[in-house]
């Protein structure tokens, strides 16, 4: 019999699906249990090595000292494996998750608690039981464990931090609220303190107070959807349902169905009832976005819907009342897409009584700066890097200010995402920035002059740098730096002799 025969047999030998996150079984935690004895017990040793591979992988960059990751580690590891060994998953789940808090409270990247987390694979296995050796078997279990840490973490660090940058953001609001307006720079998540962006704060705040329909008109990338929640926050009850649809993302008879909902066989297809986008958003706002690509006929129904207040689910005889306010947007002049028969008159004079005007980026340029830091705030929350990023240098901030801006402030997100990504530095380089913003003409420049000493020197002392920490922690035994390093004693000796290292 095959060994995969062999293994489809024991699993179809027991019951159900693995327990925990489908990857344990209560019998994988009685195999696991000689080493999870060791860890328990030679934990200060496990945690010394792991604090080693900790420092030389972040170097002076790493987020915990040793105080604090031995303050952290050492007890967790006597916790959660007592609760491994009594199978109380159920304790070792929330001990992981405050565990993930913790860190999150700390502060600490979660690129680099992902990382750690593989070099504590590592170190455990220093004390591993040798006699007799784990078989191949423990130790893909004990790799398994790991997985079930890194998703209980993963999740705990990320609520975390969501609830963190949720509570900054609600303190943000209620701070702006008690400014003049006058003296506004951000308004329910939109950020701009130019004269245009204040006059659009103060619309938003009279269309939201008089809970009328509102036709929203801006370039694509300028932020309709935003404005529209905003106009939903500042005039609709707490909690009260905010749902938005995408006009170009459905075909006509779909978007009818999705608007107006269906009885049970009103077409083939429909086996239950579906209350339609109308009655979800009862007693709070329906955002149509782009709506000069909704079908004429269906804009004629929803004209019908908005003046009646009442809707006719189809296969339906009879119509149902509905209170809720519509806000429609699109990215098209409202007369020339009247004149080329993408919007109905008539839809237009119901909606045109409230009509809100997004500035493009490029009329707005004063507010660049104050938009770049909102951005650089905001991908240090949802990012993790080795560095964060605390600025822009100037000749990148000269080419953000300089650039026209096609794609408004959807075009400013994505091009700080990609210095994000792309970027190693703590500011922003000029060359972080994506080509059409200024990136490429220092790119062809140092290709054409042959000046490609930068990214080497780079690399070479990233490489210097690690040697020096790995010779420092060996304390200059070259051969447990060599082994630190995964490398031949032979090459770190070449090492040493290339940068001039003392040996």
């Amino acid at each position: 019999m095959s060994d995969v025969a062999e293994r489809a047999l024991r699993i179809v030998g027991r019951t159900g699906a693995p327990r925990y996150f489908h990857l344990l079984w209560d019998d994988d935690l009685d195999e696991l249990r000689d080493v999870l004895i060791a860890v328990r017990d030679r934990r200060s040793e496990v945690v010394s090595v792991w604090y080693e591979l900790y420092t030389l992988h972040f170097g002076a960059h790493r987020a915990l000292s040793e105080a604090e990751f031995r303050g952290i580690f050492e007890p967790a590891l006597l916790r959660n494996k007592e609760h491994l060994l009594h199978k109380d998953f159920d304790a070792y789940t929330r001990d992981i998750l405050k565990l993930g808090e913790e860190l999150a409270e700390h502060h600490v990247p979660l690129q680099e608690i992902i990382a750690s987390l593989h070099l504590f694979e590592e170190a455990a296995q220093s004390v591993f039981p040798q006699d007799p050796p784990p078989t191949t078997a423990v130790y893909t279990k004990f790799d398994k464990l790991s997985h079930i840490r890194i998703i209980l973490l993963v999740d705990s660090y990320s609520r975390s931090q969501w609830a963190a940058a949720n509570t900054r953001i609600h303190a943000l609001e209620l701070e702006a609220k008690l400014l003049p307006p006058e003296e506004r720079s951000h308004f329910h998540g939109l950020i701009g303190k130019s004269q245009s962006m204040r006059q659009l704060y103060a619309r938003i705040e009279a269309a939201g107070h008089a809970r009328s329909t509102v036709l929203i008109v801006g370039e694509s990338g300028t932020g309709k959807e935003l404005v529209a929640r905003a106009i939903h926050e500042c005039g609709a009850a707490t909690n009260a349902p905010f749902i938005a649809l995408n006009c170009a993302a459905l075909p006509k008879d779909l978007i009818e169905s999705e608007l107006f909902g269906y009885r049970k066989g009103a077409f083939s297809g429909a086996n239950v009832e579906y209350l339609g986008l109308f009655r979800a958003a009862e007693g709070g706002t329906l955002f149509l976005d782009e709506i000069t690509e909704m079908h004429p006929d269906t804009q004629s129904k929803l004209l019908r819907a908005i003046q009646e207040r009442r809707v006719r689910p189809i296969g339906a005889t009879q119509e149902t009342p509905v209170n809720v306010r519509v806000i429609a947007s699109t990215n098209r002049d409202p007369q020339q897409a009247i004149a080329e028969r993408q919007l109905r008159q008539d839809l237009y004079y119901r909606l045109q009584g409230s009509v809100i005007r997004i500035p493009p980026l490029r009329e707005r340029s004063e507010d660049l700066p104050l938009l770049t830091q909102h951005f650089i705030d905001l991908f240090n929350e949802r990012k993790t890097r080795l560095l964060p990023v605390v600025g822009i240098e100037e000749n990148a901030a000269n080419a953000i200010n300089a650039y026209g801006w096609p794609g408004n402030v959807r075009e400013l997100s994505n091009a700080i995402e990609s210095a994000f990504t792309f970027g190693t530095k703590s500011n922003i380089q000029f060359r972080d920035l994506p080509g059409e913003i200024g990136g490429k003409v220092e790119q062809n420049h140092s290709r054409s002059t042959g000046n490609d000493s930068a990214s080497i020197g780079t690399f070479a002392e990233a490489e210097r740098e690690i040697i020096e920490r790995a010779l420092e922690m060996a304390r200059g035994n070259k051969l447990r730096a060599a082994q630190m390093l995964k490398i031949s004693r032979k090459r770190l000796y070449a090492k040493i002799e290339k940068y001039g290292l003392v040996s």
